[in-house]
């Protein structure tokens, strides 16, 4: 029961590895706000499902106010919600380009600007946003995507900085995951698969757990020394 008595909130938590998370830290002890634009994938006592856009600040805001007053504080936020529309940057549309930037940066700024300075008032708090080795390493065709999880890594090390102010004792942390088995990935050819998987030192692609098990520590009491870190969940890759 390493989250006993936390209250978390998980963006992208209906399904995938926001979901993963969801019920990870559930049955960790933890109170979830399980907060997506589509219903979700399971049932969970100790998960609650709550209906937001993340490109929409006020409904950002509303969440937090609702999590602030139902619960008096918010222990854990985790920044999952993301969005991919791939191209090459020579054919990439002004759309494809503003969605994923829309959802995947201004969308984790969104909430974290409202959720940050409550968890500075109460003293403590942990905030993960999902990057992706695509943000550490770059990747053809996803010069949006690259961009946003690059864009996370940023914030994460500034609200490192300004969360801690004040003695604020707010631990601001990133994860950088792989190639990992999500719904995404179970439509890609199995020799696609296969060439990302002997991408990595491991030689296999990562399953969904092993993520949710490394934001399950950031958020814990265990890291209660690390902060404006990226922890790279990736077996190893070589891109």
């Amino acid at each position: 029961m390493r989250l006993e008595g936390k209250i978390a909130i998980v963006t992208g938590g209906a399904k995938g590895l926001g979901g993963e998370m969801a019920q990870l830290f559930a049955k960790e002890g933890a109170k979830v706000i399980a907060a997506d634009m589509i219903p979700l994938s399971y049932e969970n006592e100790n998960v609650e499902y709550y209906q937001l856009n993340v490109t929409d600040a006020a409904a950002c805001e509303a969440l937090t106010n609702y999590a602030k007053e139902k619960y008096g504080r918010i222990d854990v936020l985790v920044n999952n919600a993301g969005i991919t529309k791939d191209a090459m940057t020579r054919k990439m549309t002004d759309e494809q380009w503003d969605a994923v930037i829309a959802v995947n940066l201004k969308g984790v700024f969104n909430l974290t600007r409202y959720v940050g300075p409550l968890m500075q008032q109460q003293g403590g708090g942990s905030i993960i946003s999902i990057s992706s080795v695509v943000g550490v390493f770059g990747n053809i065709g996803q010069a949006n995507y690259a961009a946003t999880k690059a864009g996370i890594i940023g914030l994460t090390k500034t609200w490192a900085k300004e969360f801690a102010l004040k003695g604020g004792n707010v631990r601001v942390n990133a994860i950088a995951p792989g190639y990992t088995m999500t719904d995404i990935l179970k439509t890609v050819p199995q020799d696609l698969l296969d060439k990302f998987a002997s991408m990595t030192m491991l030689g296999r692609l990562g399953q969904p757990i092993e993520i949710a098990n490394a934001a399950l520590f950031l958020a814990s009491d265990e890291a209660s020394y690390i902060t404006g870190q990226v922890l790279q969940v990736n077996g190893g890759m070589r891109l």
